[in-house]
């Protein structure tokens, strides 16, 4: 789902702004979120920790804005890897914000994972683009934003934490569009539902997911992504897999099945 999103953002970005972007899969995201809530009931919305709902939905909605920027501006794959080095933030996080124990096999893991990052991003070389910066910027904020939802584990449903995110982060990201407003035309409308659609769903999948394990031990099931979206990219874009590219994907998926496969219960 997030890759299909991220194709469709790739694909639009050349000719809608990205603070419309981020706002439209907000707003659309929030439409499609309704019906569940409303199958549970609106009075299940009630929250005692709405300090924690604004956290996720602040560092998630800069994430989200990091992630389109690169998006727009890197290979799809390249800006999948990117993004995928979230997994490696989240223990880390977790060990400060949660107490939660790294062990010596997850410690390998994220220093491989990171070595991985490297390779792909190509740091000191002629063809090293500093705008993956950014998307390491906004993979340390997604992982703070799934720590959070692991805080809220044991108190908040997916749909809830889905609902307040959607609510919190359409109203910040309407705010650029006192600035940046262009309103799409016709044929863009069905491709920025489709965002909002995709995104919720892998959202919902994501929030339930990191609910029910620690967030260290969720990272290796999202490289798939990294497949996803080197088959959009070549398929659509023409985007070849480059040498450094592969290697680094080895890395980095080698490294998060191997801490998937500790068997301590600490991340």
């Amino acid at each position: 789902m997030l890759a299909i999103m991220a194709a469709l953002i790739k694909a639009l970005s050349q000719e809608i702004a990205p603070e419309v972007l981020v706002f439209a899969r907000n707003l659309f995201g929030l439409m499609f979120i309704l019906p569940v809530v409303a199958h549970q009931g609106w009075r299940n919305l009630k929250t005692g920790c709405i300090h924690l709902h604004l956290v996720r939905s602040l560092v998630g909605l800069v994430a989200m804005y990091c992630y389109f920027y690169v998006i727009t501006h890197l290979p799809l794959a390249e800006a999948a890897l990117v993004k995928l080095s979230s997994p490696f933030f989240l223990p880390l996080i977790a060990m400060v914000w949660l107490n939660e124990r790294i062990d010596r096999r997850t410690m390998w893991a994220i220093a491989v994972g990171f070595l991985g990052v490297m390779v792909v991003l190509r740091p000191g070389t002629d063809t090293f683009q500093p705008v993956a910066l950014i998307g390491i910027l906004g993979a340390a904020l997604a992982s703070l934003a799934k720590v959070s939802i692991r805080r809220m584990a044991t108190r908040e449903p997916g749909y809830r934490i889905v609902f307040y995110f959607g609510v919190l982060a359409t109203l910040a990201s309407a705010i650029p569009l006192i600035w940046s407003w262009q309103m799409p035309q016709s044929h863009h409308w069905p491709w920025l539902l489709a965002i909002g659609l995709a995104g919720t769903c892998g959202q919902l999948l994501m929030t339930k997911a990191y609910q029910a394990a620690n967030p260290g031990k969720i990272g290796p099931y999202t490289y798939t992504a990294v497949i996803y979206a080197a088959l959009f990219g070549w398929v659509f874009w023409n985007e070849a897999i480059i040498l450094t590219t592969l290697i680094g994907s080895l890395l980095i998926i080698g490294a998060g099945v191997f801490n998937l496969k500790s068997g301590s219960k600490s991340i």
